[in-house]
């Protein structure tokens, strides 16, 4: 029977368990996990801070492994049949209508009410359907990804690539602009890439801790600057001086913390854009001067919220790059591993901030002696 880590409710540490293998259904196949991602969302999900969660839970929402088994015919978006042994990922959103208001009108998918999400809504009682685990079970139109990509340069992007891409995208970065990232984590680093991919002439990022602020530098910021031991008078002046006064062009916010959105405001030059991608869950309020900071400023402020099949398509597409992919595989070092019984260690790096990117590897087990 595979082995699966569990969320039993909020706030309650993660349990092993082993449960029964599915039968799968048609058109369905069932993946042996590689390797699956631990993020911020899952720091969330076990403090119990999002909402429609079916504890008990098993997270991981974006992994890759290889198919195992395949009943009937799974196809990828070119029509091709995948076969047992392919290496593959997949859209963790699934259900997507496709028929609603949202889909067909506002062209907003990831606001689709029916859509559901690998472990984050689907829970333990929907079926193996979390990364966490030996094997996950890929539901009957779960839009499957063929992966050429080195297993862990797609993970060193893993969910933060398809969101910074949205993010990136949502800002409408134009050749020579100057970015402001901020935040340092994997969102905030793959913004980074993407934005000078994307064409933009100079990434500044504010974040913290050192440690990610140089990896930051590594793949391409201008400069960083660590907000912990800069208060916001300074980190102001910082942008200024970088930008002949005038602020960036682009801001995206990519911390969780409500008063980077005031920040990303402030740093912006007037008719400049901003970008809040990392609000997912609530932190608390903020407030903001609508005048001073908004519209005197003529700023276009953005919301972008999570990815749709586009961002995570062309994500994988970039990361399978040979050329296009090298930063990406530049951060393969910086990937922690963490076995299933490990997952609590994992959570808790990641909430404090220890690691860059931390991977579940379910079918390592625990050595003896």
């Amino acid at each position: 029977m595979p082995r699966v880590a569990v969320i039993p409710q909020p706030n309650a540490p993660v349990e092993i368990r082993e449960v029964e293998e599915p039968q799968l259904e048609a058109d369905s196949a069932l993946l042996e996990v590689e390797l699956s991602e631990v993020c911020g969302t899952d720091v969330y999900l076990q403090q119990g801070r999002l909402q429609g969660v079916p504890y008990p839970l098993v997270p991981g929402h974006v992994s890759v492994g290889r198919l195992s088994k395949i009943r009937g015919s799974v196809r990828d978006i070119h029509g091709d049949e995948f076969c047992e042994g392919d290496r593959a990922t997949f859209l963790d959103v699934h259900r997507t209508c496709n028929a609603c208001w949202y889909c067909l009108v506002a062209k907003a998918t990831t606001r689709c009410p029916q859509r559901k999400v690998y472990g984050i809504t689907y829970g333990l009682d929907d079926g193996l359907c979390g990364g966490w685990a030996e094997q996950i079970y890929l539901k009957p139109g779960t839009r499957i990804i063929r992966l050429d990509a080195d297993a862990e340069v797609f993970m060193a992007g893993g969910c933060a690539l398809p969101t910074a891409l949205h993010a990136v995208e949502r800002g409408d970065i134009q050749i020579g602009d100057t970015v402001l990232v901020l935040g340092s984590g994997p969102v905030g680093i793959n913004a980074i890439i993407l934005a000078l991919m994307r064409g933009a002439l100079r990434v500044l990022c504010i974040g913290a801790p050192e440690h990610r602020l140089d990896v930051a530098r590594e793949v391409g910021a201008s400069d960083a600057l660590n907000f912990e031991t800069h208060d916001e008078a300074r980190r102001h002046d910082w942008v200024l001086e970088r930008t002949n006064g005038r602020g960036v062009d682009v801001t995206i916010e990519a911390t969780g913390a409500p008063n980077a959105v005031v920040d990303a405001m402030r740093f912006t030059r007037d008719a400049g854009r901003v970008v809040i991608v990392w609000q997912y869950t609530d932190h608390g309020d903020t407030s903001f001067n609508p005048h001073l900071d908004l519209n005197r400023k003529h700023l276009d402020v953005r919301g972008c919220w999570g990815s749709d099949f586009s961002h995570f398509y062309r994500g994988v597409q970039i990361v399978s790059d040979a050329i296009k992919s090298k930063p990406w595989a530049s951060l393969r070092s910086k990937l922690s591993r963490y076995r299933l019984d490990q997952a609590n260690e994992a959570l808790a790096d990641v909430k404090e901030g220890r690691v860059l990117k931390a991977l579940i590897e379910p079918k390592a087990h625990t050595t003896t002696a």
